[in-house]
């Protein structure tokens, strides 16, 4: 027998409920509803507590804006990012999001813009609401990715450890007992990118006074976690683009975050009796 045949086939479908053969409710838009719907009970408690000025219709405003910023800035990025080529030959295939096609990296520029769009409407700073956002974005993060798995997309490069598994679609045609078994690259960038940074956020959050005290710190901690748990996942996930400097994009990338990320925590500094966001 195959070796490979002792290795699980991919085979789950796309649809969460599927109504025709191209219609239906995807896991993968049901995990951004979920993401999003975490989010705002998040911030909801976190009001509740006194960490944030942000009203509750506020806070419905925050997260349509971030709606608008992950899906525009995510669509954005994975051309400008990873599929230039195709954007300039065909500039439309923007509107196409049936065919999917989104990148966490200009997902991080579209929220950069709605927080500051936010923080000039609610009057409050941008910094504090970074660091509210920083605190739940773990949470899409990690629906994403598992959609990503439930999707069979993004997959890892071939192994033969015994969790490895056979996607049909990265050698299509071919038959499944010849198809290379692959890491499951999206369920460890599930873990590395969603639930490791959720829970240091929301130690950080909890357990610490940054959010009250030093503004900023938490937005910063996450881009660190983020882009070290970024690129440690891109040594098992397939590149899906060219090299650049014979780093994947989504190192390179995830190397302007880290730099970020270890300049805004070097930078501010914890004031005592700072509140930017008292108990209302």
């Amino acid at each position: 027998m195959t070796p490979h045949l002792a290795h699980w086939v991919h085979d789950l479908s796309p649809f969460l409920i599927r109504f025709t053969e191209t219609i239906g409710i995807r896991y993968y838009g049901a995990a951004y509803l979920a993401g999003f719907f975490a989010a705002w009970w998040l911030l909801r408690v976190y009001s509740q507590r006194g960490f944030t000025r942000l009203s509750g219709d506020q806070i419905g405003d925050l997260v349509t804006a971030l709606i608008i910023g992950v899906m525009a800035g995510g669509r954005l990025g994975y051309f400008f990012f990873y599929k230039p080529a195709e954007l300039a030959a065909d500039p439309l295939i923007l509107v196409r999001i049936w065919e999917g096609g989104m990148a966490s990296h200009g997902g991080f520029l579209g929220v950069a813009a709605a927080l500051w769009w936010c923080g000039r409407r609610f009057k409050l700073p941008a910094l504090h609401l970074s660091d509210l956002v920083a605190s739940i974005a773990p949470i899409g993060l990690f629906f994403g990715r598992v959609a990503n798995f439930i999707n069979g997309e993004l997959w890892g490069r071939p192994s033969s450890v015994a969790w490895a598994v056979i996607f049909p679609e990265s050698d299509p045609g071919k038959p499944v007992e010849l198809i290379a078994p692959r890491h499951p690259s999206q369920l460890y960038a599930a873990f590395l990118e969603g639930l490791l940074p959720l829970v240091v956020m929301q130690i950080l959050v909890w357990k610490t006074s940054w959010l009250r005290e030093a503004p900023g710190r938490i937005a910063g901690a996450f881009l660190i976690v983020y882009a070290v748990g970024r690129s440690v996942g891109e040594q098992f996930r397939e590149p899906d683009a060219e090299l650049i400097l014979g780093l994947t994009r989504g190192t390179f990338y995830s190397i302007f975050l880290l730099a970020a990320g270890l300049v805004v925590v070097i930078a501010i500094r914890p004031v005592k009796n700072r509140n930017p966001a008292p108990t209302r």
